[in-house]
């Protein structure tokens, strides 16, 4: 009886020796996870302030004005070919 005892609790006592174990080694494992996607968050943080870079510097009006009369041979209205057109806001549907 004594011996079947102790054997049984030498087998509990490794079960839960593995059980550590395999805890620990899950635990390893997501931390090493958790930091390359916190890697990753952080360059994709450093990308998107670079996206938003350029996009300020390509959309500067002088880029944009630059453009248009080179490329597409847009020009500014001289003033008389301007036009005002003016909405009376009581007749306007809300």
């Amino acid at each position: 009886m004594n011996v079947r005892l102790n054997l049984l609790l030498l087998f509990v006592a490794i079960l839960c020796a593995l059980g550590v174990v395999t805890s620990q080694h899950k635990a390893r494992k997501f931390f090493i996870e958790l930091q390359g996607e916190k890697d990753k968050a952080q360059q994709m943080e450093v990308e998107w302030g670079q996206l938003q870079l350029e996009q300020s510097t390509l959309a500067l009006p002088a880029r944009v004005e630059k453009i248009a009369s080179r490329q597409m041979q847009m020009q500014m209205p001289q003033g008389h070919q301007i036009q005002f057109v003016r909405i009376d806001a009581s007749k306007v549907a809300p």
